[in-house]
């Protein structure tokens, strides 16, 4: 079965079809949808695409029918970046190719094994506001390829996060009920006092507008006021870029320490994603406050070249995450 694969970002569309893979950048995603389906017209059997929020409806991957398709329109406010993009992916789909199947594929329902402990918030249950977890399947992915009983894996990309999955589940995670949560990223805020929202509320600033604060203002960007990439960072010599840096690697550092607690100790710590796969310094800086956990880096090997799966220390890996081939595998199980 051909599997064509679509993973679309807030500005990208990742594809990819057996061996061929590509990226589109800074296109509508209907046209680069179109242009993908046209690319590999007769070739596709069936369509995985990835959802970033599936609410706790959708605890499996999901064949897309008008239902489905409704249902992840209707909480697209969870994940305002990143599910209408989605749908308008699987919609282009559906108009083009109306025969074949499409399966949605949820980053969060790797999630749905975290308990209750874990994913209530402490407010009145019929909010309706729990921790959700993202990042779902890139943690899938990472669970198949390194099996041990307590692993700590740290997604770090323009979206980061952290896991802590036993026995190959996912038991706690740092994104919550939006993808907001967590650690400093990009341009996204992370953890912040649910006050401090309150009091710019109170200052004056509508909704609209401390949305793209925390979400496309703040993180690294905010904190450096330059830039929100890694590299660029580790490139100046202003001490507001450091800075930044050292708070990134700090919270990253602390949240593995709390998950260590989570797990009662830890067997492997895993990077993955463009920051965790290629940033030596940043692994460098988020390991060193871990060694009482019998963490241990390499500095030679933490240095060395590579792209594949390493070991780059003691309990220390590096694990390239392949989102499009856990799509497709999921897309595989569910039409069988």
């Amino acid at each position: 079965m051909a599997t064509l694969v679509l993973n679309p970002g807030s500005s990208t569309l990742k594809f990819a079809l057996g061996e061929e893979s590509g990226t589109i950048e800074h296109a509508r995603m209907s046209e680069a949808t179109a242009q993908v389906l046209a690319r590999f017209a007769g070739r596709i059997d069936a369509v995985g695409c990835r959802v970033v929020h599936g609410g706790s409806r959708f605890v499996a991957p999901a064949i897309v029918d008008d239902e489905v398709l409704g249902a992840i329109r209707e909480i697209a406010d969870l994940a305002p970046l990143h599910n209408p993009l989605a749908v308008e992916v699987i919609e282009e789909v559906r108009r083009a190719l109306p025969d074949v199947p499409v399966v949605a594929v949820f980053d969060t329902a790797f999630h749905q094994t975290i308990p209750p402990v874990a994913f209530n918030y402490a407010v009145p249950p019929e909010l309706g506001i729990r921790r959700y977890g993202f990042h779902g399947i890139s943690y899938a992915y990472i669970a198949s390829r390194l099996q041990v009983p307590r692993m700590i894996a740290c997604h770090l990309g323009n979206g980061a996060s952290v896991c802590a999955i036993r026995d190959g589940k996912s038991v706690d995670t740092s994104m919550g009920l939006t993808p907001l949560e967590g650690l400093v990223m990009g341009t996204r805020a992370g953890d912040l006092d649910p006050g401090a929202i309150l009091h710019l509320l109170r200052g004056g600033m509508d909704a609209p507008a401390l949305d793209d604060l925390l979400n496309h203002r703040s993180g690294l960007l905010g904190l450096s006021g330059s830039s929100g990439d890694v590299r660029t960072l580790q490139q100046s010599s202003d001490p507001r870029a450091a800075l930044a840096l050292e708070i990134f690697a700090y919270r990253v550092a602390k949240y593995a320490g709390a998950y260590a607690a989570v797990l009662g100790g830890v067997d492997a710590l895993v990077f993955t994603a463009g920051i965790g796969e290629h940033s030596a310094p940043m692994r460098a800086r988020i390991c060193a406050p871990l060694a009482h956990l019998g963490i241990e880096l390499d500095d030679a090997l933490n240095r060395a070249e590579g792209s594949g799966e390493r070991a780059i220390g003691k309990k220390v890996w590096v694990i390239p995450t392949n989102e499009e081939g856990e799509i497709a595998r999921a897309v595989a199980s569910v039409l069988a």
